[in-house]
């Protein structure tokens, strides 16, 4: 059995190298979803861990490693979850650890809003860090930098908002920078898990609803005087 000290120093080398590999592989990813998005959601899920007194590195390792297999990303996702999963048993994180950490990564996405439900607290509480890095300010930001890679317009009011879609449509469909916060962002506030993830949501929400009203003002002329 391991002491405490020993089990402290694995978990820390375990983190140390999960981070650098995280930079390595997104370091110049460019559509939002590159190292800064995962030190911000990493960060996020530590602060929420300490809050909901969820297991810290469970926590920690699944933010480091969460996109490292994201459709977005890869060409092929299943093999990115194999190779994640290697990695983990391959740098002394232990079986239950890396079942643990897999479950949480695989489940994460919001795909049009049919993501399954997390089944554990470490669980809800990287689903609620990544969440939150996609609304409020660094939302925003990220929605128009990720529309910019995509080729999609910043608004066309011809584009009508999707209220249903499946994961395909949503990956793929029509759509605009605008229309995303209507058909994802604005609805993640109602769908985070932990009370410390819904306090945070609270006021990043209404900072994007007070930004499009302000750029519907703006984009009919109709502001400042």
């Amino acid at each position: 059995m391991q002491d405490n000290h020993s089990t402290d120093t694995r978990q820390a080398n375990i983190l140390q190298a999960a981070a650098a590999l995280a930079k390595s592989e997104l370091e110049h990813e460019g559509s939002g979803h590159d190292w800064w998005h995962i030190y911000r959601v990493t960060e996020l899920a530590k602060r929420i861990a300490a809050a909901e007194q969820a297991n810290l590195f469970i926590c920690e390792l699944a933010a480091l490693l969460h996109d490292l297999a994201d459709e977005k990303l890869v060409e092929d996702p299943e093999a990115g979850l194999k190779r994640t999963e290697s990695w983990m048993l391959e740098n002394a994180v232990t079986a239950e650890e890396t079942a643990h950490v897999m479950e949480i990564i695989s489940t994460l996405s919001f795909k049009g809003g049919a993501g399954k439900p997390m089944t554990t607290l470490e669980g809800a509480v990287v689903q609620d860090a990544d969440r939150l890095d996609a609304i409020g300010a660094i939302g925003i930001a990220r929605t128009f930098v990720y529309s910019g890679k995509k080729g999609r317009p910043m608004y066309d009011p011809n584009i009508p908002v999707r209220q249903e879609m499946t994961p395909e449509e949503y990956r793929n469909g029509k759509d605009t920078a605008i229309n995303h916060f209507y058909e994802k962002l604005l609805k993640l506030k109602d769908l985070l898990n932990t009370d410390s993830g819904r306090r945070i949501a609270k006021q990043r929400h209404a900072f994007m609803e007070e930004f499009l009203e302000r750029f519907d003002r703006e984009w009919n002329g109709i502001d400042g005087l």
